[in-house]
C-alpha cells in the first residue's frame, strides 16, 4: 500500500469519526470573528476538531496552526470531506485571502502572529479595497496612509467592505505617496478594527441583508510592523491577493455546504414532479442536467489548475474562475427559483405566512448573487484580464 493509499484510509476513518451528522450538507460556518457566537453544537465541535487537527487550513505549515498536507494529500482530504458532504469548519477573508498571502510575502513575525490566529479562528477579516470613486479602477484611490513615525494615520473612506460589521481585522491599500503614479505610491497595510479612528455604516440591499459596508478612518492607526512587502509597493500585494480569491480554492473544499447541486434535483422533483423516472417538464430537465454538468466540469477545472500550478493557486487564469464561478451562481438560484414559480418571489423585506423561511433564504440568495459578477472585480474586467494576460490578444 502506497503512502497516499494509507493516508486516503486513515483520512476517512478520522472524518467518518469525527464529523459530526450536523456539520454535513447546507449549514453554518464559522468565519473566525470574536462578534459571533457559534450556537450550533455540531458546527462548534467540528471546528474544534479540526482547529486540533490543522485542517481548517489543511495545507499550511504547522508551525502556523496548519495541517502540513503536501498537495496530493490535500487533494485526497478534499475528495473525503466531498464525499461525506462535510462542510469546512472554517470559511472567509482569513482563510481565502490575507492567510495566503502573509504565507507568500510576509515577514516571519507578520507570520507568526496573525496566521495561527487565522488557523484557530480566532480573528475575522475583511477587506479595504473599493471606495466611492474608486472601484474598477481601484488603483486610482485616494485613502491617505501618513507616515507618523512607527506607524500609519489612517485618513479617507473605503465602500463595499463585506463583513467589516464583524470584523477584528482589515487589510487595506492605502495612498502613501500622492506624488507617485497611479499604480506607484500604494501601501498594504493591517489594522485592527475596534479602534476609535473606525466607523463602520452598514448598506442595506435590495434582499433586506446588509453584508456590506461603508467604512470610514479618522486618523486611524496602522503599525509599520502591519505593512506587508514594501513602502509604496502595495499595488503587487494587491494584486497577489486577488488571485488567491479568484482562485475558487474555497469551493474545492466546500464539499456539499456551498451549492448543494442535489438541492435541485430535489427542488425539481417537488415543484416540476416525477414522469417515469424523470422531472417531468423536458425543458427544466435540460436546464438542470446542462448545470451541473457545467458545475462538474468547473470543479474538475480548478482542480486540475490546483494541481498544475507550482504554488497552489493560479495566477491570471483565476479571473477565468471569477467570471465562471459567478454566472454558475446567478443560474443556480434563477433555476431554483423559477422553478417554484411564485413561490420563489417571497417578500423579504416583509415577509408573510405565505413564504416559509427556506423560500425566503432562497429569494434572498437569488437577489444577493445578482452582485456576483460585480464584486471581487466586474467581470468586464476579469475579461479584460484573461484576454491579455491569458489569451495574450493585443490591446
Amino acid at each position: 500500500m502506497s503512502n497516499l493509499e494509507e493516508f486516503r484510509r486513515e483520512t476517512h476513518a478520522w472524518l467518518e469519526e469525527n464529523c459530526p451528522p450536523g456539520a454535513r450538507g447546507p449549514g453554518p460556518i464559522s468565519n473566525g470573528s470574536t462578534k459571533i457566537t457559534i450556537t450550533d453544537k455540531d458546527t462548534l465541535v467540528w471546528l474544534e476538531r479540526m482547529v486540533e487537527r490543522g485542517w481548517t487550513v489543511p495545507s499550511w505549515p504547522t508551525e502556523f496552526g496548519g495541517g502540513g498536507l503536501a498537495k496530493d494529500e490535500y487533494l485526497v482530504l478534499l475528495e473525503e470531506m466531498q464525499r461525506i458532504r462535510a462542510r469546512p469548519a472554517l470559511a472567509g477573508f482569513g482563510t481565502s485571502m490575507i492567510g495566503p498571502t502573509l504565507l507568500e510575502l510576509g515577514t516571519p513575525e507578520q507570520k507568526a502572529r496573525h496566521l495561527p490566529r487565522i488557523a484557530r479562528a480566532e480573528v475575522e477579516w475583511c477587506q479595504g479595497y473599493s471606495e466611492p470613486g474608486s472601484g474598477s479602477d481601484l488603483a486610482s484611490l485616494t485613502t491617505r496612509g501618513e507616515d507618523n513615525g512607527d506607524h500609519f494615520l489612517i485618513n479617507g473612506q473605503k465602500t463595499w467592505t463585506s463583513g467589516a460589521h464583524n470584523a477584528d481585522w482589515m487589510f487595506c491599500l492605502v495612498r502613501t505617496d500622492p506624488d507617485a503614479a497611479k499604480h506607484d505610491g500604494i501601501s498594504f497595510v493591517l489594522l485592527p478594527m475596534d479602534q476609535p479612528g473606525v466607523t463602520v455604516r452598514g448598506i442595506r440591499m435590495i434582499s433586506g441583508e446588509s453584508p456590506f459596508n461603508e467604512t470610514f478612518f479618522d486618523h486611524a492607526v496602522a503599525k509599520k510592523e502591519d505593512l506587508v512587502g514594501e513602502l509604496n509597493k502595495g499595488w503587487t500585494v494587491g494584486k497577489r491577493l486577488l488571485q488567491h480569491e479568484r482562485s475558487g480554492m474555497e469551493a474545492l473544499v466546500s464539499g456539499g455546504a456551498s451549492a448543494d447541486e442535489m438541492s435541485l434535483v430535489r427542488e425539481a422533483k417537488r415543484c416540476i414532479g416525477v414522469e417515469n423516472g424523470r422531472i417531468a417538464d423536458p425543458l427544466v430537465r435540460n436546464e438542470l442536467l446542462t448545470y451541473e454538468m457545467n458545475d462538474h466540469v468547473f470543479r474538475l477545472t480548478q482542480r486540475r489548475a490546483v494541481e498544475e500550478s507550482d504554488g497552489g493557486t493560479p495566477g491570471a487564469a483565476t479571473s477565468i474562475f471569477k467570471v465562471y464561478g459567478s454566472e454558475l451562481q446567478q443560474q443556480h438560484f434563477d433555476l431554483k427559483t423559477r422553478m417554484r414559480g411564485v413561490q420563489g418571489v417571497g417578500d423579504t423585506l416583509t415577509p408573510d405566512n405565505n413564504f416559509g423561511d427556506e423560500e425566503i433564504a432562497t429569494t434572498k440568495n437569488w437577489l444577493f448573487f445578482r452582485a456576483a459578477s460585480i464584486y471581487s472585480g466586474s467581470n468586464e474586467v476579469q475579461r479584460n484580464i484573461i484576454a491579455k494576460r491569458v489569451l495574450a490578444l493585443p490591446d
